[in-house]
């Protein structure tokens, strides 16, 4: 018994020994109770058994045809160490930081294709550009806003300089006072908007008043110096007259000095005080070559600034005949536009000015056209009425029936205009 007893079987030896080895890790097997750790556990253990028994062993056939029904037992101290090997080899959930496991290819196959970016159906990126704010955005809206405000700036200088002079109303005045000369009167409004909404210019304005006799030049000139009178001062406009200022010829030398000592003065205290001086000179068709010659110096771009900022207004008959003939010839059915008229008026003008002088290559040509005989009614009215006297209609047709007129396509044009309405007027 004693023999008996000291002698052991060695698969009972196995067993125990597997027993302890499993009692000492009891926190390894509660960590695998799951169903897949189990399954990987026989798994390996019939793979460890495989390779300790040999090919040929009963023993390895009756542990392999266990391990299929699922009745092989963990005693033996190899399924103990392979069990450990399979639990340290085996990934599992631990609170332990100081221990990481190296990485594999697996897991950064895993983690690129985890990456959140996508192919989007109308670009080629996988991902859109994230959108960065420049500065040099800002910086452009901030010089498209001083440059908005420099101009809107710009434009309300306009507009005060335009108040100042009120050529508004000068406009009403001249289309009130002056009769048949509607598009003189808004040719020359026009020019002194363009030139008078600024004080810096390159050269000075040169406006002619050209046509026949008593069609409402001098009128309008007159209406001019008194308007700019008002609004600027009297030591801010000249109102010249040939036949007044310089009568005789012998004294030419003189009123070259005079003109030119006037209006250099003038040009200099208009600089001063920041207007433009205003030069309304009438019947430029008496001055002499060499006071025309004073005059055109003053008209050149050659200058100083305070000479460029200066309005002259040249008032003569020159050109009247060619007027008179190139509106007899449009006349019948007044087939002419008012702006085609205006500009063969001026083709018909500019060769016999310039025979004159070369000065009125540098002047802004106005026509004055004939007047028709509704527009000589309009005269004894108005002059009868600031004379005091009843306008009857019967005695003003009768007054305008003794004007000679040109007959020409059914109309009538006055050959000397309004010039004998107030001598007719002054005999009643």
């Amino acid at each position: 018994m004693l023999e008996k007893a000291g002698k052991r079987d060695p698969r009972q030896e196995l067993t125990m020994e597997g027993r302890k080895q499993a009692l000492k890790s009891p926190q390894k097997l509660s960590l695998l109770s799951s169903p897949v750790r189990a399954a990987i556990r026989l798994r390996r253990t019939a793979h460890a058994f495989k390779k300790n028994f040999l090919p040929g062993d009963s023993k390895a056939k009756l542990l392999q045809r266990q391990i299929s029904l699922g009745k092989a037992r963990l005693g033996s101290a190899s399924t103990s160490l392979l069990s450990q090997a399979s639990f340290e080899s085996s990934q599992y959930f631990t609170f332990d930081t100081s221990v990481q496991e190296p990485s594999t290819r697996s897991s950064k196959r895993r983690k690129r294709s985890k990456n959140p970016r996508v192919l989007y159906p109308g670009n080629s990126r996988k991902y859109l550009p994230a959108e960065h704010k420049s500065k040099a955005k800002r910086c452009l809206l901030l010089l498209v806003g001083i440059v908005c405000f420099q101009i809107l700036n710009a434009i309300e200088n306009l507009d005060d300089n335009l108040l100042k002079y009120d050529l508004d109303g000068l406009e009403k005045t001249m289309h009130r006072e002056v009769f048949g000369q509607a598009l003189a009167v808004e040719s020359i409004v026009a020019l002194l908007k363009d030139y008078l909404a600024t004080h810096i210019h390159n050269k000075p304005l040169v406006i002619s008043f050209n046509g026949p006799s008593g069609v409402g030049k001098s009128h309008v000139g007159w209406l001019l110096a008194k308007h700019f009178r008002s609004v600027m001062g009297h030591n801010s406009v000249l109102h010249y007259f040939a036949m007044h200022h310089c009568p005789d010829s012998a004294s030419t030398s003189a009123c070259q000095q005079d003109l030119s000592k006037t209006i250099s003065e003038m040009v200099t205290q208009a600089e001063i005080e920041e207007k433009i001086p205003v030069f309304i000179l009438d019947e430029v068709e008496f001055m002499s070559t060499a006071l025309l010659e004073t005059l055109g110096g003053f008209f050149q771009t050659n200058q100083t600034n305070e000479f460029l900022n200066a309005v002259y207004i040249l008032i003569s008959n020159l050109g009247g005949n060619e007027v008179a003939n190139v509106l007899l010839q449009n006349a019948s059915g007044d087939l002419l536009q008012p702006q085609k008229k205006v500009e063969l008026l001026q083709a018909a003008l500019r060769p016999v000015l310039d025979q004159v002088h070369p000065l009125w290559m540098l002047a802004e040509i106005v026509p004055f056209v004939l007047l028709e005989k509704s527009h000589i009614l309009s005269c004894f009215y108005e002059e009868m009425m600031s004379e005091g006297l009843y306008p009857d209609p019967s005695h003003v047709e009768s007054l305008a029936s003794q004007i000679n007129y040109y007959s020409q396509g059914g109309q009538q044009y006055a050959i000397t205009g309004c010039k004998q309405v107030i001598a007719k007027v002054n005999l009643l």
